[in-house]
């Protein structure tokens, strides 16, 4: 074993796990988010998108449980959507109270954009590292992910509302 992996308070910072992860994610979303940009799009409307397009007609409610994002966050987040075009809310067939949420058929022309999009910022990201090592890596990225609590296939970053639209939401609760 290395001594890289020792605990102690003159481990650099490239030998920690924790830094480089944070080094990492954080220039890999402000990367993505800028990517994602042309689009309309920032990376929470991605992620809600993506999910809309697994199951879509959930409910709010519904939706804002499966994501673990706040009911008065969710709202902002399809308002924004709905206002860009990509959602619609409909009746719920099952409960007259509730909405529906549906993507339209520009998500659904943007949606393969946006993953290409995704794909090839993974491609680049992974670029110094073999079909293999790329495998191991997802391997143990989703077991390190597995143990934080997180639900599996959100991101924790969709509880926040779009920037534009966050100042009016706390202008309302204010």
């Amino acid at each position: 074993m290395s001594d890289d992996f020792t605990p102690g308070a003159g481990r650099p910072l490239t030998g920690r796990a924790n830094f480089l992860l944070s080094q990492l994610g954080f220039q890999i979303a402000q990367t993505f988010a800028a990517r994602l940009a042309p689009l309309g799009i920032a990376p929470n409307h991605f992620g809600i998108l993506t999910h809309l397009e697994r199951g879509e007609g959930s409910s709010q409610q519904r939706l804002a449980d499966a994501l673990g994002i706040h009911r008065k966050v969710m709202v902002g987040l399809l308002d924004d959507l709905e206002h860009r075009g990509l959602v619609e809310r409909r009746r719920h067939p099952d409960d007259r109270r509730a909405h529906a949420i549906h993507l339209t058929e520009a998500a659904r022309t943007l949606l393969p954009q946006a993953h290409s999009v995704a794909d090839q910022h993974e491609d680049e990201v992974l670029a110094a590292l073999d079909a293999g090592e790329r495998t191991h890596l997802i391997a143990v990225l989703q077991r390190v992910a597995d143990h934080s609590g997180n639900p599996p296939g959100v991101h924790p970053g969709l509880k926040h509302t779009p920037a534009r639209r966050q100042s009016a939401t706390q202008a309302d609760d204010a």
